[in-house]
């Protein structure tokens, strides 16, 4: 049984940096291996040369019609797609659908999980995308499972992932699952890249922020993140923003999209990240920075907001 073949979506307005991961992921020879290695091919989506981001022209060898060729087993890799408001086109679609229906396996990166959608294969699947597209990939298809924290979500036949560089991850994951670990974790040093990260993509999303930074809410956030170490109870909170406690708590959802409790604890989270990222300042003194009280309580918020522990999130930064 000859090794699968892996075609990679190319389209006027393509992301380069995603479509150069499946690149250099697939078509690189690796006789180190010692394994029959995928084999790779590029498939344009439209006639003549087409512009990718960084002003760079792609002229793909294969057109449409080559996704014909595909049996199950093999795979089709659909970079971020141009615009999460465009519909692909027909023709696509139409390919794509009769490849799931062959047992073809698709990987998408980024915004590319919503060319699958609109081609109606991924109904009650649970997938996921860039953090910032989450919310209307929900809302644009219903039926969707969403996991935006995820970093790829394998969901059999398909597997999605995050923006950009968790295409790397994605990618890796099914080069694991089809060769083993061995080879995977072979694979990702030549590229330098640890195997595995920790955590999801819920550790990059920015923390929440008012819109309206003249309103009282807004002088009550700015007052919190100053002060980080204090209690900040909920009655505290009204009286300073001169609200009744029912007021305060609906403002703080309608404003941030969390309690004020939530919001404080990811307040403190992010600031113990950038404590993390750019210093070697030890956890209890992060502890102390941020008012999480305890260690314990730190490490537990921490984990439950960006998905990885402290030490985790630190080795990214400085290693081990």
């Amino acid at each position: 049984m000859s090794a699968p073949l892996v075609i990679a979506l190319a389209y006027d307005r393509l992301c380069t940096f995603e479509f150069a991961c499946a690149v250099e992921l697939f078509s690189l020879e690796r006789p180190e291996l010692n394994v029959d290695w995928y084999r790779f091919q590029v498939c344009a989506i439209e006639a003549g040369k087409l512009r990718a981001a960084g002003g760079i022209l792609v002229e793909a060898p294969y057109a449409l019609r080559r996704l014909d060729q595909l049996k199950r087993g093999d795979i089709i890799v659909i970079p971020g797609w141009r615009d999460t408001d465009e519909i692909p086109p027909l023709e696509l679609i139409k390919k794509i659908r009769a490849a799931y229906s062959r047992g073809v396996r698709f990987c998408t990166i980024c915004s590319g999980i919503f060319v699958l959608a609109a081609a109606g294969i991924l109904d009650e699947r649970r997938v996921t995308t860039h953090w910032r597209y989450a919310e209307k990939l929900r809302s644009t298809y219903p039926r969707l499972q969403v996991e935006p924290d995820d970093l790829y979500v394998d969901d059999g036949q398909i597997i999605s992932s995050a923006g950009s560089a968790a295409g790397l991850d994605m990618l890796l994951y099914l080069v694991r699952k089809d060769y083993g670990v061995k080879i995977a974790n072979q694979v990702a040093q030549r590229l330098v890249i640890p195997p595995h990260r920790e955590g999801g993509q819920a550790q990059f999303i920015p923390r929440p922020i008012a819109q309206d930074e003249r309103g009282r809410l807004s002088q009550l956030l700015d007052w919190i993140r100053a002060h980080p170490t204090r209690s900040h109870s909920l009655p505290e909170l009204a009286q300073r923003a001169a609200m009744s406690e029912r007021t305060l708590q609906r403002q703080f959802l309608e404003l941030t999209h969390c309690t004020p409790k939530e919001w404080i604890a990811r307040e403190r989270v992010a600031i113990a990240k950038e404590l993390l990222e750019t210093s070697t300042t030890s956890l209890s003194r992060i502890v102390e920075l941020t008012g999480f009280g305890s260690e314990e309580t730190f490490r537990r918020q921490f984990k439950r907001i960006t998905s990885t522990s402290p030490i985790a999130y630190r080795k990214q930064f400085f290693g081990n």
